[in-house]
């Protein structure tokens, strides 16, 4: 009788068990195809840990948590930071639209629509806040038509370092800082791909759902400085549980420096652009109008300014003092360029470009700080489309004078080009001042130099993704980014001339290459073709196919010829692109620079593409952009006391990211704690069942024996 019992109670929770189709099972081989049967791995952007000297900002699982998982529900795991692959934390997935409903801690899978509606009730609900333990974002196609805007920034990106009091003006007043506050919880952007597989497994498991399985996802996030208990930069650092922000910026000359010289007394005309955005989510920070419609636009105005005739002649006469002919012959200024990295976080490298100056280290050399007559930056220029006209503003700031011709040029500029397409104008005088931009850092060193901004917007951003994940290459327009290049590229032309009367004949010489700033926005903004396009593995071997313009952190100590292993890919690239542009090339150069370049005045660009490189008259730079409150010393970064003379340190918060062994996350079937207590007491009630009918049995069999 009880092996009966037994054999149908086993029976029927065999054949309740969850298994994948027969054709699957049959085909599994070996433990990696079990693994590949059961658990589907899903792609996605993280939000990470990131510290300063007063906190945290960003995203991580904090503490264990035990709860109940309601039958009805799918599920996903967390890992418990303090111990990777053990004590997880289970969650049932909850849409947005159901989060009334939440009982206890659950995660929400909510639209990237939905994305800014959940994150202010999170802020302004804490009972709410306490029952979400996890999001999972889906992301949306052609979302920028569907929704007003989207900034996680703040109203006045990093007001503290502005060289004004008005910082309660809002230059962006869609943001709703959501990306500087502290989440312990983890919050995952899903690719496509991720999604789609995340949809096929929940919808392909509903269609044989049991009462008592669930889908869950399982994450992999371990923050150290969560895991270690240091919960600022300094103390971080200290226990070296997290690196700096920071990375490389490059700058340029043309024509290029005669370094050797010990007079370098032309003044010095710079246009800057920044490399480096920021948003919620690490990985997907592509920046596409703020600020890298600035930045390939600086790179076309270079790209056209070095086709000028001249520039062979002039370096020549640099080094030989050979006669000089040619369209540069009669330039008074010393151009230089330069693109900066950590800018969205404190401006570290425009920052750490003047301390560099200060202390005329090699990274400079050549260069000289005092020598800085005027600033031309190129912001955010991507949506100066309006209208079929493409309307520009420029932000002017120190010695009225000096701006005025820059104005004038700006207005020069834009009348050679004989199209009414294409508009420029000052930007309103009620504005506070200049907008969030590198020129603050120079203001700041020199309250009295000549700077101008060049922007797509006159009081407000017309940016509406600012800081967002969403500001990608369908936020732009290339036709704005080739007319903001074309006046920038003349405007610097007329600027850096001795003569005053720049005729039309020869501003007309200067011209901008569609097909190449519609490459970069191709290489520089989207995976198809991104960094594997022709145009940058012409000069490098990238590391990765899609682009991401987040800073990164510093892995070594700062040197101006730092190992190319740890630079990023786009800095790599903007330093071989502006080293070819600015450069002359030597006359016998089919030898390569495998043992390095003759002249101390030479570079190797391409190095990376065939192992030999070519050898070129270049006056190019790395230069270490990191926060100016931070020394590297014995192989550990210290943080500096604050220098009351310099306002920006003052207020620099010294960012720093958490390190972290994987991130990760996947979904798989499991049975719920319900069935697994059911399943107990079911045993324990068999074994109940059996042990008094073995009993019974045991006592009429000996009674029967007796009888006999």
């Amino acid at each position: 009788m009880a092996l009966i019992v037994l054999s149908l109670f086993l029976l029927l929770f065999t054949f309740q068990l969850p298994f994948r189709s027969s054709g699957q099972s049959s085909s599994m081989e070996s433990v990696p195809d079990l693994q590949h049967t059961m658990y589907a791995s899903i792609e996605g952007y993280p939000c990470v840990r990131l510290l300063n000297l007063s906190g945290n900002i960003g995203c991580s699982s904090k503490f264990a948590l035990a709860f109940s998982v309601p039958m009805n529900f799918p599920c996903f795991v967390v890992s418990e930071l303090l111990d990777p692959g053990r004590d997880k934390v289970v969650a049932p997935i909850v849409r947005f639209g159901n989060v009334d409903k939440i009982a206890e801690p659950s995660a929400v899978l909510v639209s990237v629509e939905d994305f800014p509606t959940l994150f202010t009730r999170i802020s302004d609900d804490s009972r709410f806040a306490s029952k979400v333990s996890g999001v999972l974002v889906e992301p949306s196609t052609d979302l920028q038509n569907k929704i007003n805007g989207f900034s996680p920034d703040q109203k006045f990106p990093q007001g503290q370092f502005a060289p004004y009091h008005n910082t309660g003006y809002e230059w962006n007043p869609i943001g709703s800082g959501v990306m500087w506050k502290s989440y312990n919880f983890p919050v995952f952007l899903l690719t496509e791909s991720g999604s789609k597989t995340l949809q096929e497994f929940v919808t392909k498991n509903e269609d044989k759902k049991k009462a008592y399985t669930s889908n869950v996802a399982e994450f992999d996030l371990v923050m150290q400085t969560v895991k270690s208990g240091t919960l600022d930069s300094e103390s971080c650092l200290k226990e070296e549980t997290c690196l700096p922000l920071g990375g490389y910026s490059v700058w340029s000359s043309l024509p290029p420096i005669n370094t050797s010289s010990l007079q370098q007394s032309k003044p010095i005309l710079m246009a800057v652009a920044s490399m480096d955005s920021a948003s919620f989510f690490r990985d997907k920070s592509l920046g596409a109008d703020s600020p890298i419609s600035g930045l390939i636009a600086l790179l076309a105005a270079v790209d056209a300014l070095s086709h000028l005739d001249g520039l062979d002649d002039l370096s020549k006469q640099k080094c030989t003092s050979s006669p000089v002919t040619g369209n540069l012959r009669w330039l008074s200024s010393q151009l230089v360029f330069a693109v900066f990295t950590g800018e969205a976080w404190g401006y570290l490298g425009s920052r750490r470009f003047l301390v560099e100056l200060d202390l005329h280290s090699d990274a400079v050399h050549g260069l000289n700080r005092g020598l800085i007559e005027k600033v031309i930056e190129i912001g955010s220029v991507g949506k100066g489309l309006s209208g079929g006209v493409n309307n520009f503003f420029a932000h002017t700031e120190g010695d009225s004078s000096a701006s005025n011709q820059t104005m004038a040029a700006l207005k020069r500029a834009q009348e050679s080009l004989l199209s009414e397409n294409i508009k420029i104008a000052s930007a309103s005088s009620s504005n506070p001042g200049i907008p969030p931009s590198s020129l603050m850092s120079f203001l700041e060193k020199n309250p009295a130099i000549s700077g101008v901004v060049l922007e797509d917007f006159d009081s407000v951003f017309v940016n509406k993704f600012y800081h967002s994940h969403l500001d990608d290459l369908s936020n732009v327009n290339s036709s704005a980014v080739v007319a903001a290049a074309s006046l920038v590229a003349r405007t610097l032309y007329i600027l850096a001339s001795k003569n005053e009367d720049v005729h039309d004949s020869t501003l007309s010489t200067i011209n901008v290459n569609v097909s190449l700033v519609e490459q970069l926005m191709g290489c520089l903004l989207d995976c198809d073709p991104g960094l594997s396009c022709e145009l940058v593995k012409k000069y490098i071997s990238p590391m990765s196919t899609c682009p991401s313009h987040y800073v990164g952190v510093i892995l070594d100590e700062p040197s101006s010829t730092p190992y190319t292993g740890y630079i990023n890919d786009v800095p790599r690239f903007i330093w071989n692109f502006l080293a070819d542009r600015t450069s002359i090339p030597r006359e016998t150069n089919s030898s390569g620079c495998q043992h390095g370049c003759n002249d101390r005045d030479e570079v190797c660009i391409k190095a990376e593409t065939d192992g030999k490189g070519v050898c070129v008259l270049s006056t190019t730079r790395y230069v270490p952009a990191y926060s100016t409150r931070l020394k590297f010393e014995s192989g550990v970064w210290n943080v500096l006391p604050p220098n009351s003379s310099e306002k920006m340190g003052v207020v620099d918060p010294v960012w720093t990211e958490s390190n972290w062994n994987s991130i990760g996350m996947r979904v798989y079937t499991v049975q719920n704690a319900a069935y697994d207590r059911l399943v107990l007491f079911g045993g324990i009630t068999l074994t109940i069942i059996s042990y008094l009918a073995i009993a019974t049995a045991r006592t009429l069999f000996s009674k029967a024996m007796k009888r006999d």
